[in-house]
């Protein structure tokens, strides 16, 4: 790998150029691939030229300007998506179906394996949601339990009943789960009737979206409610997006942890948690990689474990979701087919020149892009989906994708292996 290459690598992940030099010296021994990284390098630099040219961008820009540029392209993109799915109110349950449909249709309806619903009922009977049962009127369980949706009920648990009691109380039942407990069926996307509206304001604000899954029941829902922020159209369709291929990707973890019974509760509960590897393992001749299943910058962006070799199902869930939102364009037809400018930019990221002459990062994965749209006004600016698509990136170039998403499955749970 020529030196350069290897600067900016470094550069891009923060880490270690010591890292990326095993990987290259050992997996191109195993793979008998060479300048794979650099390789890298050339369709980073290639993509961004590409790009360039169909935004008009100069190579000499500076950062805001390309900042500015790609924050334009995916506002344009956002209004091409309302004006051909004929202007949907986010206040509006019937506008937000038809938009859902279209999602179902690009999608497929994917199916997976989920708790059962009697089991559900039963978990809500051992341990009755008081506050849910308060905010609809209800002295008796049964009679809710009778008249309300169990999906809408479950969904709600998350922002009325508070985390205290979902994790001491209810969730405590989950440890007596069994494969038994699951069965198939389809993904429900459902959409939350607005009395939820008020009392769920708070858990908006804290998650910058409406939008949210239920994992274990294999439900996403969505809480009608505009944010007032420019771009929230297609942030809500790619979420529903991601959280249809993560929901899958789950589905099929909880089919491979019944191979061990004992073990098949903790399992469980271990991945709903999303827990990652705590310790640093000793390292060999062979490359260590760890498994990391939640984007931890969202909570420390210097955590230790962002800075080592490391793959991440999360982005490839953002990799698919991007596919989905490249076949939504051509769905869709006449501007929207614009969306194609976002394939293969999931691993993209430059330095570019601040006002002050400081070299800054800009990345032109889409989800980060439609993110630092949505808190514009905050002026934050996101970068973290990249990098850990650059990570896969670079396992996926040794490999393939599809031993990417193999290696995350199989070592999810222990959190690292070695290759």
């Amino acid at each position: 790998m020529s030196s350069e290459s290897l600067i900016k690598l470094s550069k891009i992940l923060k880490t270690d150029r010591d890292y990326l030099l095993k990987i290259e010296k050992h997996l191109s021994a195993v793979t008998k691939k060479e300048k794979v990284l650099e390789k890298i390098v050339e369709e980073n630099d290639s993509t961004i030229a590409s790009k360039f040219s169909i935004l008009g961008i100069p190579k000499d820009a500076k950062a805001i300007d390309v900042y500015d540029a790609i924050i334009s392209k995916i506002e344009a993109d956002n209004h091409f998506v309302f004006e051909a799915l004929q202007k949907p109110s986010f206040q509006n349950s019937k506008d937000y179906e038809k938009v859902l449909d279209v999602i179902r249709k690009i999608s497929g309806y994917p199916t997976g394996l989920f708790l059962k619903k009697e089991k559900a009922y039963e978990f809500l009977k051992n341990e009755p949601p008081k506050k849910v049962m308060e905010f609809l009127g209800y002295e008796s369980l049964e009679k809710m339990l009778a008249n309300e949706d169990l999906f809408e009920i479950f969904s709600a648990l998350r922002f009325v009943e508070g985390n205290d009691w979902l994790n001491k109380v209810f969730f405590k039942q989950y440890e007596k789960l069994t494969f038994a407990d699951f069965e198939k069926r389809k993904i429900e996307i459902k959409i939350l009737p607005t009395r939820w509206n008020k009392v769920s304001l708070e858990f908006v604000k804290k998650k910058w979206h409406n939008i949210s899954h239920l994992k274990e029941m294999g439900v996403i829902f969505v809480i009608p409610i505009s944010l007032g922020i420019s771009g929230e159209l297609l942030r809500m369709i790619s979420l529903i997006f991601h959280y249809l291929n993560e929901i899958s990707f789950y589905s099929q973890m909880f089919e491979k942890i019944k191979e061990i019974p004992e073990t098949f509760s903790n399992n469980f509960i271990s991945l709903l948690r999303g827990d990652v590897l705590e310790r640093k393992m000793p390292e060999g001749e062979k490359t260590l990689w760890y498994v990391i299943q939640r984007y931890l910058a969202k909570d420390d962006e210097n955590e230790w474990r962002l800075f080592i070799p490391h793959i991440n199902p999360e982005a490839i869930h953002w990799k698919k979701a991007g596919e989905n939102i490249y076949a939504l364009g051509k769905f869709l037809g006449n501007g929207a087919s614009d969306l194609d400018f976002w394939m293969g930019t999931d691993f993209v990221g430059e330095y570019f020149k601040n006002e002050l002459g400081e070299d800054t990062l800009v990345s032109f994965n889409l989800m980060d892009v439609i993110m630092s749209l949505v808190e514009r006004k905050a002026g934050i600016k996101y970068d973290y989906h990249q990098k850990e698509a650059l990570w896969n990136k670079i396992f996926a170039s040794y490999f393939s994708f599809e031993d990417l998403e193999f290696f995350c499955k199989e070592y999810l749970l222990q959190g690292y292996f070695e290759v």
